[in-house]
């Protein structure tokens, strides 16, 4: 390494020394962009296709209609795909709360994605308020309307006795 290229670094946004504030998801209709280009590339290729088809053409063959079939397959699972994610991990943390019904001491959100569509899913884990905490629940929060789907609480089986 010389002082000229002082070797690797992360990017700024993954910078903690810059932190502002909560981080915050990015929304899914992102995917709305890459759709939209596959969707115009498969109408490029079908276009190319159908002007020079069975002209014996060299570089234009039937690999295009492939590709324009392929490509508009991927910009179409990509528009039904492309969920608005509604609910913040905040938003998500509340409705946990309601549900498991005790108050919530540490608690960390996780987000996935359901189903063949991809449905934005929050994966709520909480302890309870107490040190050690005497309960746990795990909720799940649908990241587009919010509707808790499913939640299971059980006694902590954890044995911090040894921390304290």
């Amino acid at each position: 390494m010389t002082d000229a290229h002082p070797g690797d670094s992360l990017p700024e946004e993954l910078d903690v020394t810059a932190y502002v504030g909560p981080y915050t998801f990015p929304d899914i209709r992102r995917r709305r962009w890459p759709a939209a280009i596959y969707l115009l590339t498969a109408a490029g290729c079908l276009a190319l296709w159908a002007s020079h088809r069975g002209a014996g053409h060299v570089l234009v063959n039937s690999g295009f209609l492939g590709a324009a079939v392929g490509l508009a397959l991927v910009g179409a699972y990509h528009l039904a795909a492309a969920w608005p994610l509604a609910v913040k991990d905040t938003d998500a943390l509340v409705a946990a709360t309601r549900q498991v019904g005790f108050p919530i001491g540490h608690a960390s959100a996780q987000l996935g994605w359901r189903g063949l569509r991809s449905r934005p899913t929050w994966r709520i884990l909480l302890y309870s308020a107490e040190d050690p905490p005497a309960r746990r629940g795990l909720v799940l929060v649908d990241g587009v309307d919010g509707a808790v789907l499913d939640h299971f609480v059980e006694d902590n089986p954890e044995d911090w006795s040894g921390l304290t």
